[in-house]
């Protein structure tokens, strides 16, 4: 699966915005933003956003379950 890109964050006060391609996708408030923060300084960036907003998946699970191979007899 290829590395997660187009992400961006901004800290605006206690909110963390989260932005994919310029466009805001998230809002992180609390204690949320303040353990997103500790995460992505910790971890690589790009991948601890695509998975906070959940665009770590690209919709073709279902497809690969309904695979041939996949399927359990």
């Amino acid at each position: 699966m290829p590395a997660p890109r187009g992400f961006a964050y901004e800290q605006r006060g206690a909110d963390v915005v989260i932005t994919h391609h310029g466009r805001p996708v998230t809002t992180l408030r609390g204690a949320r933003a303040e353990r997103f923060l500790a995460e992505v300084r910790a971890g690589d960036e790009q991948l601890v956003m695509a998975r906070w907003t959940g665009n770590y998946k690209r919709g073709n699970e279902r497809a690969a379950r309904a695979h041939p191979r996949n399927r359990r007899t």
